[in-house]
């Protein structure tokens, strides 16, 4: 039998009960976008990509409070699903969403419908 958080002893520890609540909806997410074969932070992503095609590497950054780094490796690992692309003028990087994309943003809406109702069941 698990033990609730609450019963814990470090219940009134900030950092226990947030790492706690971050496993727990890092689970919640992970199933959410199953459906779609997609991780939280890909499909989220993907989401910028497709409200603003043509967003930059450097603005995607920002927005999901990531390192450039990071967001690199999350541009190629969806471009190897053909859901973006990248195009390049001079110094300048766009990433656009594909048809495959498109096709899959109700799937995706869908998705993050099912996330937010199964994490307001935790909150």
């Amino acid at each position: 039998m698990r033990m609730k958080t609450s019963d814990s002893r470090y219940c009134k520890c900030m950092y226990f009960v947030s790492n706690a609540l971050a496993r727990k909806i890092e689970k919640l997410a992970n199933d959410a976008w199953k459906k779609v074969n997609l991780s939280p932070s890909h499909a989220y992503m993907l989401l910028i990509i497709l409200e603003e095609p043509g967003i930059q590497p450097g603005k995607l950054a920002e927005e999901m409070q990531l390192q450039p780094s990071t967001i690199t490796r999350l541009i190629e690992k969806i471009e190897g699903k053909k859901l973006a692309v990248r195009t390049y003028e001079g110094k300048i990087t766009n990433v656009y969403p594909t048809p495959k994309a498109k096709q899959l943003l109700p799937q995706m809406k869908e998705c993050v419908k099912n996330f937010h109702q199964s994490y307001s069941s935790v909150l």
